[in-house]
Parts: structure tokens; C-alpha cells; sequence
């Protein structure tokens, strides 16, 4: 047998070392298996960025090559680059009900509804694809229907836990299948791939259960209408808002596409119970006394154009905060979402609305296993390799450490970030080499056509703005004639100090005369360094310089 089929080769294009864009690729032979497609919340220095993606570049020669593609749930993070893939690798999707609903959302907004074939599946199905056999299992998370998996190779069995808490009392959904867990511990597992997202928190996550004595507790006291926030997909926690608004004499209104569209596919799939007459139009509130309403909304991130923050802006044309509204952030900021959810709130208080974060009350709960968890689970599965995934590195590092303290040998212990390739055979395993990728920037329409060098040059802008001139050139000499023309954006007011650019003119101007450039590029690189240096003078800004060189003929 040549080789490369004595190897399984696992391959994070995303998830590792970073918060989102979750994607595993797992490769023998000829053949490849992909788990999960998600994207990343932009962060803060990725100006005008609407997504993030995974790295396909390895994946796009290969895509005859993919027999299918697994998706564990349906957060964003795990599901939300599948249209981006799927335009380019034909594949059968496989997922629970309630994630293929939420990802067909996904398809339909861009247009790609029969783009694949979808299979539904539930814990315990077990499938064959190719050199791989896949069962499923249930765990918990923060949405119903997770599912691990455990994917039988040709070199051994690999566990892929999902995203996993081990909540005893989940609010909907089926809980963890301890069972299945140790009947795989006692086939032996060969690899197992632990998600760490809490690998910092010590203890046990507490269940779900938690937040509905907390929001409880919200309704009662409130005196006016309660705005809940949270992730649109966030299936369970919607499930308790509606029973706690029913529960308190309460309506129950939605806003935010993305809500309105996941809660309706959650109805249609029976994961979410809302009797008739508890959802009302977002229109009807303003006939129904404040103590009567809830208002669902999405923006739990601080995103500009969710309907929290344009509540918080007062752009929302259907919802004006006032005094006695309570605003109820049911999340957690992800990293590097912090400053974005700061602001949102401050701008809320400032409205006159009380805000309730899950440093007040538990409002919120974690979907991830915290450290006493983790430890269970590598207690179960007792793997003989070992590879945290899901979280910054910091999350890999430290969830490598309680692995060792469990008994897994160091050296059988892989931290690594996207890219590398992980090699395992039945005798020995070892990091490869890094395959080139990186981020990949989705703005408007355009996938991929955005990269470090546009944003720098967006970097720059926004630091100190720019400055446009225009400068006439005579086509037959090449030289500058008349007067330059500039225009500044995001530099300086102009009616307050528009001496300097005023002044800028005439410096460049009596410049252009001593130095006489000739040619375009010349005059150019004349402007540019000209005006560079005069305005850190007058200013100690360093905005970005555009020439524009007209030609005019003799």
C-alpha cells in the first residue's frame, strides 16, 4: 500500500488559534471529509469587513476529492461559510434537522437553495464515506441537536467532540451520550479533538436552567418593556424568553432578520413551542401597554447594523428606548468584540434604559465545557494523541496542560493553528508542514478580493485621512502648468483651518516651479513628498497623499 493511504492527515483550516471560522479537513488517500464551515466576527482593525473565512486554497484543487461535508451545528461559526464553499466544492451536506434548517437560511440568502443535497441526521446513525466511517452522538451545547462524532479511519478512531458542555438539565434537546462516550473509550480512541473555547474557565459550566431563574427575576421586577438580546441562533435561550414573557403576562415581538428567519425554521422543525397569539408583528407593540411587551432582538455583538445598536443610536424605526425599558444582553462579547459592546451599552444607558449583563445577573451561560469537563471528557475517551481545537491559542495551551495532568504524554499532545498539517498512522504521529493561507475578507459582494495591503491602506485612512490633489500637466513638455487643486477627507475641517490647505497650494506650488519634475510619475513622487513633509510640520499628521496628474495638450 503506497504511503500516503497508510496516512490520515488532518488539516484545521480554521478554528484554531482564533474565535470563529471553525473548519477541520481530513484527508486519506484520495479522499477528503470536511467538518463544519464557519466564519469569524470581523475585529476591530478589519475596517469595512462584513465576514471572515476560512482559507479554501487548499481545499479548491481537491474538491472532486470531497465525499461530504459534516456540520455539527448550526452557530454562525460553524455554519455560515458553507455558501462560500459550496460555490466552489459539490458535496453532500450532513447535520441534525434543526442544522440543515438554519443553513439552508444561509443558502437561500445567496441564491444557492439547490446548490447541494442536504441529509438529515440524528445521534447514533453511522455513515460510510469512502475510507471513512462517521457515527454520531449527542452533546450539549447552546443550541439544540449538537452532535460529536466519531469517525472511524483506516489508522484508527478519531473523536471530533463539537462544540460541548455537559449541561444534566438542558432546556431542550437531548443531553450528552455519556454511553456512547465510554463505549468509545473502550474501543480505543486514536485521536481525539477537544473543543476549548473554556479551557480557561475552571470548573463546570452551569446549565442553561440558570438563566430562566435569572431572566425570572428580570421580568418581574421590570416596569416597562424588556428587550432581550442575544444570538439568533441561540434556539434554547428564545424557548425561555417566550415561556418567561407568557408566564408574566407578556407578548413577545422579534426584530432582526436573522432571528425572525432562525426562529421561524425552529418552529417549523418543532424545536421551538410558541402557543398562538404569543408573537406579535414588531408594528404592534406600540398598541400594547410597556409592562405587556418583550422584544427579541438580535446585536448581542454590538454589530452596527443589528437592531440593538441602531435601538441604541435611535434608528430603529419601530423601537425608541425611554426610561423603564430594560434591555437584557443574554451573551457574551466574543473576543474582540468588546469595544463595539461597551459603546452599544453606554449608548443605551444614555437613552435612559436599564441594562442587564451576566455580570449583574446570570443571564447569560457559557455553550462550552470549562475545565472540570474537559477532564471528564478525556477521562471517558483515554486518547492516545491529543489535539485541543476550537480557541485562541491561549485556550489551545492551556487545555494541552489539563491533558497532560490527565495522563496523556506531552510528546502525544499537538498544539497547533490553522494550517498545519497533522499526520497520524496506526504507530506515530507528527506535525507536518504549514500549508499558506490566511484570512480571507468577505465586504459587500466581493470574496477574497480584499488583503493586508488594502488593509493597511485602509489603516491609514482612517488614522489621518486623506488628502486628494490635482495638478494640470502639459502633454508636450511634461511639466506642471497653473495652480494645483486640494481636496481633504477624514484630515481636517476645512472652514475652521483651511489656511493649511490653502497655504499647502502655494508650498507646492512654489516647489513644483524649482524642482520641475517632468513626467507624470515624477510630478507624483514630487507631490507626495512635498506635501508629506509640510503637513507633519504643520499638523504631526501623516495623511494619505493622491496625486492626480491631468494631461492637457499644448
Amino acid at each position: 500500500m503506497p504511503k500516503e493511504e497508510q496516512e490520515l492527515r488532518i488539516i484545521p483550516v480554521g478554528g484554531l488559534g482564533e474565535i470563529g471560522k471553525n473548519m477541520m479537513a481530513f484527508e486519506y488517500g484520495e479522499d477528503l471529509l470536511i467538518v463544519d464551515c464557519g466564519v469569524m466576527f470581523p475585529e476591530s482593525d478589519m475596517l469595512g469587513v462584513d465576514l471572515v473565512l476560512p482559507d479554501f486554497g487548499y481545499l479548491l484543487p481537491k474538491a472532486e476529492r470531497v465525499r461530504a461535508i459534516i456540520l455539527t451545528h448550526g452557530h454562525e461559526d460553524h455554519i455560515g461559510g458553507l455558501p462560500y464553499l459550496l460555490a466552489h466544492v459539490r458535496a453532500p451536506v450532513y447535520g441534525s434537522d434543526l442544522t440543515l434548517g438554519l443553513a439552508n437560511v444561509r443558502l437561500k440568502e445567496h441564491g444557492m437553495a439547490s446548490a447541494t443535497t442536504m441529509h438529515p441526521v440524528s445521534s447514533g446513525d453511522r455513515l460510510r464515506l469512502g475510507p471513512f466511517d462517521v457515527e454520531f452522538f449527542s452533546v450539549n451545547h447552546s443550541i439544540p441537536e449538537g452532535l460529536g462524532l466519531a469517525i472511524r479511519t483506516p489508522v484508527g478512531l478519531v473523536v471530533h467532540s463539537g462544540d460541548f458542555k455537559f449541561d444534566y438539565t438542558p432546556v431542550r434537546g437531548r443531553g450528552t451520550d455519556f454511553a456512547k462516550l465510554a463505549a468509545l473509550g473502550g474501543e480505543g480512541v486514536h485521536v481525539l479533538l477537544a473543543d476549548s473555547t473554556n479551557a480557561d474557565v475552571p470548573g463546570f459550566t452551569p446549565s442553561e436552567r440558570v438563566v430562566s431563574e435569572a431572566l425570572d427575576k428580570v421580568f418581574r421586577e421590570a416596569p416597562g418593556r424588556v428587550i432581550v438580546v442575544t444570538f439568533a441562533s441561540l434556539i434554547s435561550r428564545i424557548q425561555q424568553v417566550i415561556d418567561i414573557s407568557l408566564a408574566h403576562g407578556r407578548k413577545v415581538a422579534i426584530t432582526g432578520y436573522s432571528m425572525e428567519k432562525n426562529t421561524e425554521i425552529a418552529r417549523e422543525l418543532g424545536y421551538l413551542t410558541v402557543p398562538d397569539g404569543a408573537l406579535v408583528p414588531i408594528t404592534e407593540i406600540a398598541r400594547l401597554p410597556d409592562n405587556q411587551v418583550t422584544i427579541l432582538a438580535t446585536g448581542s455583538q454590538g454589530e452596527p447594523a443589528a437592531a440593538l445598536a441602531r435601538m441604541a443610536a435611535g434608528r430603529h424605526p419601530q423601537v425608541s428606548l425611554r426610561p423603564g425599558d430594560t434591555v437584557v444582553l443574554s451573551a457574551r462579547p466574543i473576543p474582540g468584540n468588546e469595544e463595539l459592546v461597551n459603546r452599544t451599552i453606554n449608548k443605551l444607558f444614555q437613552r435612559g434604559a436599564n441594562v442587564i449583563t451576566d455580570q449583574v445577573l446570570p443571564v447569560h451561560v457559557s455553550g462550552h465545557a470549562g475545565q472540570e469537563e474537559e477532564k471528564l471528557l478525556i477521562s471517558l475517551l483515554r486518547p492516545r494523541y491529543f489535539v485541543p481545537i476550537h480557541g485562541e491559542l491561549r485556550h489551545l495551551h492551556m487545555h494541552a496542560r489539563l491533558a497532560q495532568e490527565m495522563g496523556i504524554p506531552r510528546e502525544n499532545i499537538f498544539v497547533v493553528e490553522n494550517g498545519y498539517v497533522l499526520h497520524f498512522t496506526r504507530e506515530r504521529a507528527w506535525v507536518g508542514e504549514r500549508l499558506p493561507g490566511g484570512y480571507v475578507f468577505v465586504d459587500g459582494t466581493g470574496v477574497g478580493d480584499i488583503g493586508p495591503t488594502v488593509m493597511k491602506e485602509r489603516a491609514a485612512l482612517a488614522e489621518a485621512g486623506v488628502v486628494a490633489v490635482a495638478v494640470l500637466m502639459e502633454q508636450r513638455t511634461g511639466q506642471v502648468i497653473g495652480e494645483p487643486e486640494i481636496a481633504s477627507r477624514g484630515f481636517i475641517y476645512q472652514p475652521e483651518f483651511g489656511s493649511i490647505l490653502e497655504n499647502a497650494a502655494k508650498v507646492l506650488l512654489e516647489d513644483l516651479r524649482q524642482s520641475r519634475p517632468m513626467g507624470r510619475g515624477a510630478i507624483a513622487n514630487r507631490i507626495r513628498s512635498c506635501l508629506a513633509r509640510y503637513f507633519n510640520e504643520q499638523t504631526g499628521r501623516n495623511p494619505v497623499i493622491l496625486p492626480l496628474v491631468l494631461t492637457c495638450p499644448a
